[in-house]
């Protein structure tokens, strides 16, 4: 079960972050004298405010920015002058599941309709489009508050972890509306690793480890360090999404299926199908998801079961957190400070055996 301690410190973090990220939310309505609006446009600027800060306000479990503020303060760095990049952080998250929902057709998020489903898919699009400029406009401002080669390292990070997670996006996107029923356990992982492993568990650790000042080579490990935790964390995400309503936060089970997302064990199951269930999962996997019943989606879990592919799957991602373990243990010595290395530690357990 994961650790009650580390949601204890996931909801710590959460309190001191949300007050400096409301500060920037701010900041999408308030325009200089030259650009003001007139008072009779009001509603409209209220209107957006609303929509551009729904998912923040709905506030997800904070855990990239969490692992970031750890990471460095496990190494010595100061957590007022970490806060600025952690709310960055947490930003991005928003805008990238905004346009995600829009991409995916997502029904929820975060146990309440997904924003296209209230806005449509245009001033979704928009919505995040705001939040990621003012990610930036976020992250700007570590140049007047951190010594410069640092904060230019902070933004060069950014732009490198979410170029990595995009190119991610693209892959499995492309890969999924070109009906790809030949990918490998390899291929899916490749997706795994650019939008889980570097964007939910080695880029916020190695934003950290950069506000603390670490070499080259420490950032090596923790790149390899969150490759490994985060396969786990997607093959447990893919799993859960089988088995759960992620604690009541969503109605439907078998999300993915629906969408036609290319997970571990989608692919341990095709290469484990006779031929004549083989060809019946093609056919559902390849119609659009307004054409996906219940039955059939219960009906592709069901063959997952007899086919062992959800066993599989639970070993893999125990193997991958098995890696990022001993990684932990042996390279990442340097995460030293107390009580944060140990609550560093207790999250490999809860991102592996999470519920939600």
């Amino acid at each position: 079960m994961p650790s009650p301690s580390f949601i204890d410190t996931l909801n710590h973090y959460k309190s001191l972050l949300w007050p400096v990220i409301q500060s920037h939310l701010d900041q999408i309505k308030e325009f200089p004298d030259y650009c003001q609006l007139d008072p009779e446009y009001q509603s409209i600027v209220d209107f957006h405010f609303d929509m551009v800060s729904d998912y923040p306000k709905r506030q997800g479990k904070y855990l990239r920015p969490s692992l970031l503020l750890l990471t460095a303060q496990a190494m010595g760095a100061d957590l007022q002058s970490s806060l600025t990049t952690a709310a960055a952080m947490q930003i991005s998250e928003d805008w990238i599941l905004g346009h995600d929902d829009v991409e995916d057709q997502s029904d929820q998020r975060r146990g309440q309709p997904a924003l296209p489903k209230i806005y449509g898919d245009h001033l979704a699009i928009n919505a995040g489009d705001a939040l990621h400029v003012l990610m930036w406009q976020v992250l700007s401002q570590n140049f007047s508050q951190l010594p410069p080669n640092i904060a230019q390292k902070i933004h060069h990070e950014f732009f490198v972890m979410l170029t990595r997670t995009i190119l991610g996006q693209t892959i499995e996107i492309k890969w999924t509306e070109d009906n790809r029923f030949d990918l490998s356990q390899k291929d899916v992982l490749l997706i795994s690793q650019s939008k889980t492993g570097y964007y939910t568990i080695a880029g916020p650790m190695r934003l950290g480890a950069i506000l603390a000042g670490a070499t080259k080579r420490q950032l090596i490990s923790l790149y390899n360090f969150g490759i490994a935790l985060g396969c786990a964390f997607q093959i447990t995400d893919d799993l859960l999404d089988l088995t759960s309503t992620f604690s009541g936060l969503k109605n439907q089970i078998g999300n993915d299926i629906y969408e036609g997302k290319r997970t571990v064990m989608l692919v341990h199951l095709l290469n484990h199908l006779d031929s004549a269930n083989k060809t019946k999962l093609i056919q559902i996997l390849s119609r659009p998801r307004s054409q996906k019943t219940p039955s059939q989606v219960l009906w592709v879990i069901d063959q997952m079961k007899q086919a062992g592919s959800l066993d599989y799957g639970r070993d893999l991602a125990a193997k991958f957190s098995g890696q990022a373990l001993k990684i932990f243990e042996t390279e990442l010595k340097f995460l030293s400070r107390q009580p944060f290395r140990d609550q560093l530690r207790s999250g490999i357990d809860f991102i592996t055996h999470r519920q939600h």
